[in-house]
């Protein structure tokens, strides 16, 4: 009997169930993005097309705008030079304020 209550109470401190800690509520401002709906949904939308010219744009752009990473961040994610990601965030953002231009 001494084991099922060690094993019952080890189970319910472990890691997995919190081990005891306070529940931390999250600020739902730092999960979503701080720009317009209507922004996001252009971005959204132009976004596909651009994935089909260049799909190492759209990937950085969507670890940029809708993820939050720094250029530091995002080149170490991509496997990319920082110079490498900023020349390739520089023809994203032309590419998408054109095709948002277009689409407005």
């Amino acid at each position: 009997m001494r084991r099922i209550l060690v094993e019952h109470a080890r189970r319910k401190k472990s890691q997995k169930r919190g081990s005891g800690a306070e529940p931390v509520e999250l600020d739902e401002s730092v999960l979503v993005p701080a720009a317009p709906p209507d922004e996001l949904l252009a971005v959204h939308e132009a976004l596909d097309k651009l994935a089909k010219v260049d799909p190492a744009a759209a990937e950085l752009v969507k670890l940029r705008y809708f993820v939050g990473m720094t250029m530091e961040e995002a080149a170490t994610a991509m496997g990319l030079a920082k110079r490498t990601t900023e020349s390739l965030w520089t023809y994203a953002r032309v590419w998408l304020r054109r095709e948002m231009r277009s689409l407005a």
